[in-house]
């Protein structure tokens, strides 16, 4: 089978496309012949041997959440059965770029129909993230503010949606420029920032009214971050889920002591690893997939995808995610157009 991998960390370059083993299903696994397969910043990550939570291997292929349907069933496996279109996060393993990927069966989820295997490979680890940071992790109330930062990349588009459907007051898209900021506006932020000017806190500060954001998604790392815990409102709380930046995150000495003894503040700091939550708390992920697909059949979400590509043009999926020329999902086509 044809996929793409990697036999050394580096620039986009060292993506390969090329011939690799075929796969066979173990034991309470199914094999998935893949019609799309998504891009993520984590991928980038891997691939560049940056800042990630788990070791990569070498040779390694990159995606970790795929759509298709499922080819072959591993010894136990009766559920999905063959040629059910299913959507399946593989793993930190990865090896989503390719033609066939190998699932375990309890993390395959099938795709009802009207919800083509695009959307559902965009909706998966994007649209889940941004469901369970709101719902479960900064329990986002009615009448709250949120700054979604990146709002009109893969988790903040979702976030920006999810937020008004949830009950949030106001929301603030930031962005880094006028076309994303646009974007953000189109799926329904109430106010946005372009967080490449030095004074966006302050904005953020005059936009509610003094008093800072209730919820923070920041995702940069860096300087950004150190510039969201500015806009953070009493009782707030910030969950970090990606460094985009590749810079790590910052504290000025001041703002350690600001959140441990200003008892007025009462701010919080999370850490989202959506990995974790499906292995510790699986029913809860699946559900946040099959609340979203929900919303999405019925038109509450959009599924905002940027351009689908061949399978062969990974890197060049890469270097456009790296160099932020990207508003939405980007899509791995696996298999040539007839």
């Amino acid at each position: 089978m044809k996929a793409v991998r990697a036999h050394k960390f580096g620039p986009p370059e060292v993506l390969l496309y090329e011939t690799v083993p075929d796969l066979t299903p173990g034991p309470g696994q199914v094999l998935i012949r893949v019609e799309s397969a998504s891009v993520n910043y984590a991928d980038v990550l891997r691939r560049s041997n940056a800042t990630y939570p788990f070791p990569t291997a070498l040779p390694f292929i990159p995606g970790s959440e795929v759509a298709g349907v499922v080819a072959a069933q591993g010894e136990g496996v009766a559920e999905p059965p063959i040629g059910t279109a299913v959507f399946a996060l593989i793993g930190n393993d990865g090896q989503g770029y390719a033609q066939y990927a190998v699932a375990n069966a309890a993390q395959v989820i099938p795709i009802p129909p009207g919800l083509g295997a695009d959307e559902a490979s965009a909706l998966g680890v994007a649209g889940i993230t941004a469901m369970l940071i709101l719902k479960e992790v900064a329990r986002l109330q009615p009448g709250e503010s949120v700054l979604v930062q990146g709002a009109s990349g893969g988790v903040g588009s979702y976030a920006v949606q999810l937020a008004k459907l949830l009950g949030a007051g106001c929301v603030i898209g930031a962005a880094s420029s006028a076309a994303k900021l646009e974007a953000a506006t189109s799926l329904g932020a109430d106010q946005v920032v372009d967080y490449t000017r030095p004074d966006w806190p302050h904005r953020v500060r005059e936009l509610t009214g003094g008093r800072g954001v209730d919820v923070i998604l920041e995702m940069s790392g860096g300087a950004v971050f150190a510039q969201s815990l500015e806009c953070l409102a009493p009782f707030g709380r910030v969950v970090v889920y990606g460094m985009a930046s590749r810079s790590p995150l910052y504290f000025e000495p001041e703002t350690i002591l600001k959140f441990f003894y200003d008892p007025a503040l009462n701010q919080s700091l999370h850490v989202f690893n959506l990995g974790l939550w499906f292995g510790l708390q699986p029913q809860l992920t699946i559900g946040a997939f099959q609340e979203l697909i929900g919303l999405v059949a019925s038109g509450r979400v959009k599924v905002q995808l940027d351009q689908t590509l061949p399978l062969s043009e990974a890197a060049h999926a890469h270097r456009l995610l790296e160099e932020r020329r990207t508003t939405g999902k980007l899509i791995l086509k696996p298999w040539p157009e007839d």
